[in-house]
């Protein structure tokens, strides 16, 4: 396994959590990354919030990071991979070259979301609503209730630590070890605590959090997430 890496067993199978905030599922060669939002920036400075323009190439960095360190044959995006309809207008042509290299060398399989039920032309891969493989399913926006081997993202998790001398709020993958919400991989993804009504009914039990830091991966029991025990 990968230095920084760590193991999350979902319904029967293992996945290796990775620090950029993907998914790597051994068994099938997969990597998987949810709600990369390309061109949020341009899309916010489009309605005159200023944002540096920068997220798509930056998240392109992370995305590339993952695949270089698993050598995935197959990667899955886990929907709201576009911030919106009109970002294949506004991406730079540099952007969309990066793109089209990655999805030419591999399997690639773009799942849509509520942000990009309709994706831009010309990106390469596969569309599909949702993909069934093994005993996961994989989707956007999780399902109400117990759906054991949901893989999804939507959400964006995150988790306030308990520390001995303070609290840290970090992005994080959130399990119950039946389903598994993936944290947002876009650079300008904001995350939701997982003690949010939002996540009310999609775990069995207290979901333990894997924290996201700069290189590592850290396993939080509920007990020292802040609102979640």
């Amino acid at each position: 396994m990968a230095a920084g890496c760590v193991p999350i067993d979902v319904n029967s199978e293992t996945l290796v959590a990775d620090p950029t905030g993907a998914a790597y599922w051994p068994a099938q060669d997969m990597l998987l990354v949810a709600d990369l939002h390309f061109e949020k920036g341009s899309a916010f400075a489009a309605k005159g919030q200023m944002l540096p323009p920068y997220d798509t190439r930056a998240t392109l960095r992370s995305l590339e990071v993952a695949i270089s360190r698993h050598a995935p044959g197959i990667v899955v995006a886990l929907g709201d991979s576009f911030h919106d309809g009109e970002a294949g207008e506004r991406i730079s042509a540099t952007d969309m070259t990066a793109i089209s290299a990655l999805t030419d060398v591999r399997r690639w399989i773009w799942l849509t979301g509520n942000h990009d039920e309709v994706l831009p032309q010309g990106i390469g891969g596969e569309i599909a609503v949702e993909l069934s493989v093994g005993a996961l399913n994989l989707r956007h926006e999780p399902q109400a209730g117990a759906v054991p081997g949901e893989i999804a993202g939507h959400l964006h998790p995150s988790a306030i630590v308990r520390t001995r001398s303070r609290n840290l709020r970090r992005r994080c993958f959130a399990s119950d070890g039946r389903r598994l919400i993936l944290p947002a991989f876009g650079a300008f993804t904001g995350g939701l605590d997982i003690s949010d009504e939002a996540f009310a009914g999609l775990f069995d039990v207290a979901p333990t959090a894997w924290v996201l830091g700069r290189d590592q991966v850290y396993e939080i029991p509920p007990a020292r997430i802040a609102g979640v025990a």
